[in-house]
């Protein structure tokens, strides 16, 4: 051991010799494979470049008057060899010294005892596993999915470092799946049927995002247009066109034209509020979430602006429809709105579009239950290394907020840094509603109070205290809802949503419940359908590629290929017939067959769908698309001819091949 040190420490004083300088290694057992890895990396990487210092000194020296210029070129060809080799063996070592840092940050297990009184699990059948490893102190506890020493970067828990080091080998290391070797979770039994809640999704619907016009409330713009457009259209009295009619940028700014150019796109977002709204309460969806992106940039420092008054009709519209339909709206401000960071410029951000929320909810002029169901979903945000620090300063900063704000703010817990535990003493404290995120809650969650899984955080004693959050201010209770994606083991992985739903949480029946997922509409139906929830015997599958609401022709390839054939076989018999001088009868009746195809096509195409009828699913309901066929709501795509030309291609080779009779070479 003392003659490889010294080796190492004669490498990093000889500046010709090392590739990359090593830092010296303390030969314990647990560092002992690692060293002796690099060690043979050093040995490997001084044989190369020693190669290639030898070629380069017999190059330049003496004896190169007696070398031939072959020789020299040849020498030149091998020190470029070895030069490439020794480029691609170091960048493989980096990617495995990457491999290693990474997986010490995001796979390292810590220890962690529990005392025996600090959590009585409340079934003693189903827990006695996780009783027996928590009430053991000699016993190691893994911890929850997310990495204790990940979170204690974050600040998540609190955690120091430096009073319990990771403890890691170099094949704990190489295992990659070790997220799913955590507790596992212990679910609850129970369902909440018959359902008399309402279900709802999140700000897009993907049967009407995809119709042709589209219909959604997320147009966006970046904030370039904004700018551009402040310049007049080169012809004002003209529609504006990508190409033809630009802003001309050689006239006069005048900013109210960017204004009402952001503020165009909200309007049309707005509009189309009024057409998702009347289509959930068709298919018996009585809840959505508005997009925060319906007016972009109103909360903006420099290019927002005010929804009153360009914006109180459309809105009012929208509540209107709302209120008639018995339809619960909300709102869900974005992850950079933080009342709790220690910067200025970021509360003040969150302040202006806190406002902006509450602005555009209170123009839609709901009547009293409704309106105080019109709330506004706040995540607490990062933790910025000291978690009753943050607390403090989102009650100062909470304090300063105006009474309408204060009225619709409700905090949830997040996937990240706060848990359920974590949050609801603040809102007991400042009289704030919390919504409880299943989802979140079996990623983030205290384990020294509960474990993974919907079992104890639906137990009464924690469900009543959430509840009463709400009744204290005459809110009705909502919650999320959502499943992470099949095979995620990681905590990055697991937080992101599923594109459906497999079940119901263990929530009252008459819960308001989001359902967070990919497939937004789809997946409430899959919900109706599974568990026969009211209204799951409207809703109808789709023909693929093809929708009945829209007005255009339904695609007729059979007629369009019969058509195209009986137009060329016209063309020529009547040929045949002038000059044969014979009777074209069989001209008429293609000609006939032919205008008989065309009328139908112009049937076809003159298909008229009205403004209410458009995009609602026509006479059948055809609104449903199973999972993973989200390429049904979009039109067939056109294979081109170079691909059926050459499969036919192929099949004529093929003939010749075995000889003109496919039949007996397949065996039919």
């Amino acid at each position: 051991m003392a003659r490889k040190a010294g080796s190492v420490s004669k490498q990093v004083s000889n500046p010709e010799s090392p590739i990359r300088p090593q830092v010296l290694l303390r030969r314990s057992n647990r560092n002992l494979a690692q060293s002796q890895k690099m060690t043979d990396e050093e040995d490997e990487s001084r044989e190369i470049q020693g190669k290639i210092l030898g070629i380069r000194k017999g190059a330049d020296s003496g004896n190169a008057t007696e070398a031939t210029a072959e020789d020299v070129q040849s020498s030149g060809k091998e020190g470029l060899r070895f030069a490439i080799e020794g480029l691609a063996r170091m960048e493989r070592r980096l990617q495995r010294a990457t491999k290693r840092q990474k997986l010490k940050v995001e796979e390292t297990h810590l220890t962690e005892t529990l005392d025996e009184d600090e959590y009585k699990p409340p079934d003693e059948v189903a827990t006695a596993g996780w009783k027996q490893r928590h009430q053991n102190p000699g016993v190691s506890k893994q911890p929850d999915r997310q990495d204790r020493a990940q979170r204690g970067m974050f600040g998540g828990e609190g955690l120091d470092l430096k009073d319990e080091a990771p403890v890691a080998t170099e094949e704990a290391l190489d295992t990659v799946e070790r997220g799913a070797a955590r507790p596992p979770p212990v679910n609850s039994h129970y369902l909440p049927l018959p359902w008399r809640g309402r279900l709802g999704y999140a700000c897009l619907n993907t049967y009407l995002r995809t119709a042709k016009p589209p219909v959604f409330s997320s147009r966006t713009c970046r904030m370039a247009s904004i700018i551009d457009h402040r310049y007049p259209l080169a012809d004002p009295d003209q529609p504006e066109h990508a190409t033809k009619n630009r802003p001309d940028k050689s006239k006069a700014v005048d900013h109210e034209l960017g204004v009402r150019f952001v503020q165009n796109l909200g309007l049309q977002n707005a509009a189309d509020i009024v057409k998702m709204i009347r289509w959930n309460d068709k298919y018996g969806i009585k809840f959505m979430r508005l997009s925060s992106e319906m007016f972009p940039f109103a909360s903006h420092a420099e290019h927002g602006y005010k929804l009153a008054p360009f914006a109180s009709d459309i809105l009012a519209e929208v509540g209107r429809v709302a209120a008639e339909l018995g339809h619960r709206l909300t709102t869900h401000p974005g992850q950079f709105t933080q009342l709790g960071s220690p910067r200025k410029e970021v509360i003040e951000a969150s302040v202006r579009d806190l406002a902006y929320h509450d602005e555009m909810l209170s123009l839609l002029r709901l009547p009293g239950q409704q309106d105080r169901d019109a709330v506004m979903i706040l995540h607490m945000g990062g933790v910025y290394g000291d978690k009753a620090a943050t607390l403090d300063r989102f009650r100062a900063n909470y304090a300063q907020l105006s009474p309408s704000i204060k009225n619709r703010l409700v905090l949830e817990n997040d996937d990240v840094s706060w848990s359920v535990h974590d949050l609801l003493p603040v809102c007991e404290e400042l009289n704030i509603p919390l919504v409880l995120d299943y989802h979140h809650h079996n990623i983030i969650f205290d384990p020294s109070k509960c474990r993974e899984g919907t079992l104890d955080i639906s137990q009464p004693e924690i469900m009543e205290r959430i509840k009463v959050t709400w009744r204290r201010k005459g809110i009705t209770q909502k919650m999320h809802y959502s499943e992470p994606c099949p095979g995620a083991v990681t905590p990055r992985d697991r937080r992101k949503h599923s594109p459906r739903v497999m079940t119901l949480p263990p929530c009252p029946p008459d819960m308001d419940l989001m359902i967070e997922a990919k497939d937004k509409e789809q997946a409430v139906f899959e919900l109706m359908r599974t568990f026969k929830l009211p209204g799951f015997e409207k809703i109808n599958d789709m023909v693929p590629h093809e929708r009945f609401d829209e007005p255009r022709p339904v695609p007729r390839v059979a007629s369009a290929t019969k058509s195209k054939k009986s137009k060329t076989g016209a063309n020529v018999r009547r040929k045949r017939a002038v000059d044969e001088e014979e009777p074209a009868e069989a001209d008429d009746m293609a000609v006939a067959e032919s205008d008989a195809i065309k009328t139908e096509a112009a049937q076809v195409s003159e298909v008229t769908v009205t403004a209410l009828e458009f995009g609602m699913g026509g006479p059948d309901n055809r609104v449903y698309w199973p999972p993973g066929m989200e390429e049904w709501l979009k039109p067939r795509k056109r294979q081109s001819n170079k691909s059926t030309k050459s499969g036919k291609r192929d099949l004529e080779e093929d003939d010749e091949d075995t000889g003109g009779n496919l039949e007996e070479a397949e065996g039919i």
